[in-house]
């Protein structure tokens, strides 16, 4: 890892890639190995794991809702942009990186419900939710909540049978589907 960038952002680098692709109980001397810093900056900058933990959640979670933005962005057509996202996230998930989705990773990871984390974790899924409703929405849907509750289910299924099945092409299945919720 480059050491161009300070302690602390080289701790969020490191903690962004280890925890996505290792998974939350990754430990402390990977992390700082990884990002070339010695335990001190950990606690300095974070409060230690746990901090880390969340301040990657929140970096990552600004990221992914940026690109279901962009993913969102290829189409005009209120339909299109909703089926869209299924083409988007076919690609997504095709990519060897692919490790599934974060947050459920983290959730399963973090046993205990009071942990900072979890908090982190549904406030991701509810701006994901918000924006499904809006786009459902500016297609004049008869029951927004309910069919962006229905992408949701669909959105999260996909990237969790993607990450168990190599080969498969779950978005495409669950194009299909949105587009019958859709009508």
């Amino acid at each position: 890892m480059s050491t161009t960038a300070g302690p602390r952002e080289r701790l969020l680098r490191a903690g962004q890639r280890l925890f996505y692709e290792r998974g939350a109980s990754v430990g402390v001397e990977a992390l700082l190995t990884e990002a070339n810093v010695a335990r001190r900056s950990l606690y300095e900058h974070f409060g230690g794991k746990d901090g880390l933990i969340e301040a990657v959640l929140q970096r990552a979670s600004e990221e992914d809702l940026a690109w279901y933005e962009e993913a969102l962005a290829g189409s005009t057509a209120p339909r299109e942009r909703l089926l869209g996202l299924f083409d988007q996230l076919d690609g997504l998930v095709s990519t060897p990186e692919f490790r599934g989705c974060r947050y459920f990773a983290t959730d399963l990871a973090l046993s205990d419900p009071e942990h900072p984390a979890h908090a982190h974790t549904e406030a991701f899924r509810r701006r994901l939710r918000e924006m499904l409703v809006r786009e459902v929405q500016a297609l004049g849907h008869a029951h927004p909540e309910r069919a962006a509750e229905q992408l949701h289910l669909l959105i999260e299924g996909t990237l969790v049978v993607a990450a168990t099945q190599d080969g498969q092409h779950p978005a495409r299945a669950a194009r299909e589907m949105a587009a019958a919720t859709l009508g």
